[in-house]
């Protein structure tokens, strides 16, 4: 077996999403910066301005960082903090989906695009309509059907949120209640909104039960991944 690997050692990377584009892989990873806020629960101490986009030949050949490809100032409704990105591609463009808080310090999608898989991309005006939360994971289901996975507690503001409404006392649920799910949404034809409202993405136990909030080992908490594999 092969011994684990350093890609990026000069940045501070996290949460990657990786997609194979053109024969080559491509891994969208989140930036961190030192920001000297003490840490906290919240992620207030996360201060992320920026994305690079990484390339590899192969499994085994070097890495290209591709500089700065989206950064916060560039981004017309921008708060604070970039959280972890994910990007697809349709009808020869390339998508940037990230999370990223607005001007209220609440937590929205942006999509970002570009003619290359490693930008530099153009932000839209706006976030998504309805969007919240934090990482966004985009699943294509087949040429023209895609779907987009989203969600986190905590820092990524989940708990706020029941059936896409803000709640005035935002928290979990009690420990004997169904706990908060991630969300889905099918993305508009033109990949920049949801095409529907978003659903929620339910997780059962052994006997088909949905996962109570308060069963902290297994219930959802945050960074969706969708897979798709022999129709499944």
């Amino acid at each position: 077996m092969k011994q684990p690997r350093y890609l990026v050692k000069d940045l501070y990377t996290a949460d990657p999403s990786a997609h194979v584009f053109n024969g080559k892989i491509y891994i969208y990873p989140s930036h961190d910066i030192e920001s000297g806020i003490s840490e906290n629960d919240n992620g207030d101490h996360f201060d992320m301005r920026d994305y690079h986009v990484f390339s590899m030949d192969n499994i085994d050949s070097k890495v290209t960082d591709h500089g700065v490809t989206l950064d916060v100032k560039n981004i017309p409704w921008a708060g604070r903090q970039l959280w972890a990105p994910d990007a697809a591609y349709k009808n020869g463009k390339y998508y940037l989906y990230f999370p990223l808080k607005d001007k209220n310090d609440i937590f929205r999608i942006g999509v970002a695009v570009s003619e290359n898989p490693e930008g530099p991309f153009v932000p839209q005006d706006n976030p998504i309509k309805g969007s919240f939360s934090i990482d966004p994971a985009v699943l294509e289901d087949n040429e023209t059907d895609f779907y987009i996975y989203f969600g986190g507690l905590w820092g990524g503001q989940l708990q706020r949120y029941r059936e896409n409404k803000a709640i005035e006392l935002p928290a979990e649920p009690a420990n004997d209640e169904p706990a908060l799910c991630p969300r889905v949404a099918k993305l508009s034809e033109n990949m920049l909104e949801f095409a529907e409202e978003p659903h929620d993405v339910l997780i059962l136990d052994e006997n088909g039960e949905q996962l109570k909030a308060g069963d902290h080992n297994r219930r959802y908490f945050e960074g969706p991944w969708m897979h798709k594999y022999n129709g499944k």
